[in-house]
């Protein structure tokens, strides 16, 4: 059996047709994400629905030089006009702020296109909780862009995990801190910092729910755990700030682990700061997104090592996340990378290609993006009763 376009043994004898919704002019993570799609040759970008503004959706769509019948004025448009032409788009990024995730990625569902999705999921858990019987019902491809979940070494970091190598996990530091918000940059305009910091836009988080998802979310991938339970005290520090800037936590885990989380975007003297340790009976890990390549592992008894990106002791799980020679950098957009290129090997399945490497399964679905819905909800309650024990 074949399907138009495909063989039944490669798939689609051309890259995958994407769509993209938000990511227009001013706009950052469109940007990357479109780089992304790009850096492995898996995609190209046909359509857009790229700003809530149809004018300027428009023109971001001419700046992408995309056909002009083809640059919608709302993603609801998009959806219905793509899902009747021959050659509709495979997959949609979502990369709009969070307060537009769950109708746009729920539009394409419902007209049977894949989903990519930029985190968090959404901004209630009762709109993650109804994405996620969507994708269920639907049974299309769903990926969370969790990107450091994509660097080579914390695949092989979950991988010496899995295997032992840490022995029981019985503790779990995870910090994210950042500077670019100890002013208040929204005041001036500045567009990023503008709907991180608003409510309407970003949810009921600030900080929380920028990077302290990505700090929570990481260190469950690499553990395998889960927290069940968060005290969390929440603060913001720059006045007239309507959402948290800084966040300190005590984490439980399902084994019986404990954990601390710190997520900052006012600690002078961070850029992207994003470190992980977590420690077993056996040994412990350490790694540092500002120095993604090397892994820092020191069993009990033994002298540390660092372990580096294809380097001695790197396993065939960051083998599969790696594009270039040891001792060449390689990291954010790569990792970005990653999550696309496994999603293209997902979807080339459905698409009556071969199976994936069970290592494509690896990237986050929907259910991680619930779990981060429900973290950050746990934590905001948390901190209104003054940093008490909250169930996740």
């Amino acid at each position: 059996m074949t399907i138009e376009g495909t063989t039944a043994s490669t798939g689609p004898n051309r890259r995958l047709r994407l769509g993209m919704v938000g990511g227009g002019r001013g706009a950052f993570i469109g940007g990357v994400h479109r780089i992304a799609a790009r850096l492995d040759d898996r995609y190209e970008l046909v359509a857009g629905a790229l700003s809530s503004d149809p004018e300027r959706a428009k023109a971001s769509g001419a700046d992408l030089f995309l056909a002009s019948e083809r640059c919608y004025a709302s993603f609801a448009e998009m959806a219905q006009a793509e899902a009747a032409r021959d050659d509709r788009i495979d997959v949609v990024s979502v990369v709009t702020p969070n307060h537009r995730h769950h109708d746009a990625a729920k539009a394409f569902l419902e007209a049977g296109i894949h989903v990519i999705c930029d985190k968090p999921l959404t901004t209630s858990v009762e709109d993650a909780e109804d994405l996620a019987a969507t994708v269920e019902r639907t049974a299309l491809i769903f990926v969370l862009t969790h990107n450091y979940t994509g660097y080579p070494m914390i695949r092989q970091a979950r991988a010496m995990v899995e295997a032992g190598e840490l022995g029981r996990i019985r503790v779990v530091q995870v910090e994210y801190p950042q500077d670019w918000l100890t002013t208040r940059l929204e005041a001036t305009g500045q567009k990023q910092a503008e709907w991180r910091t608003d409510p309407a836009r970003s949810g009921i988080a600030g900080c929380v729910g920028d990077i302290g998802t990505h700090a929570f979310q990481l260190a469950e991938f690499v553990t395998g755990l889960r927290c069940t339970q968060v005290a969390a005290d929440l603060t913001t520090f720059v006045e007239g700030r309507p959402l948290d800037d800084n966040a300190h936590m005590l984490l439980r885990y399902d084994n019986g682990a404990r954990g601390m989380l710190w997520a900052s975007q006012v600690a002078p003297g961070n850029e992207n700061g994003l470190r992980l340790r977590v420690y077993g009976d056996k040994g412990g890990l350490e790694w540092f997104q500002e120095q993604p390549n090397a892994l820092r592992f020191a069993p009990f008894g033994e002298p540390p090592r660092t372990i580096t990106r294809g380097g001695p002791g790197s396993n065939p799980a960051a083998g599969h996340a790696t594009r270039i020679p040891s001792g060449h950098p390689e990291g954010y957009l790569e990792g970005f990378a990653q999550i696309y290129r496994d999603a293209a090997d997902l979807i080339v399945a459905r698409l009556g290609g071969p199976q994936p490497d069970p290592q494509a399964a690896l990237v986050p679905g929907v259910r991680d993006g619930v779990r981060g819905v429900r973290f950050i909800h746990a934590a905001v309650e948390s901190s209104r009763r003054g940093a008490s024990w909250v169930e996740i």
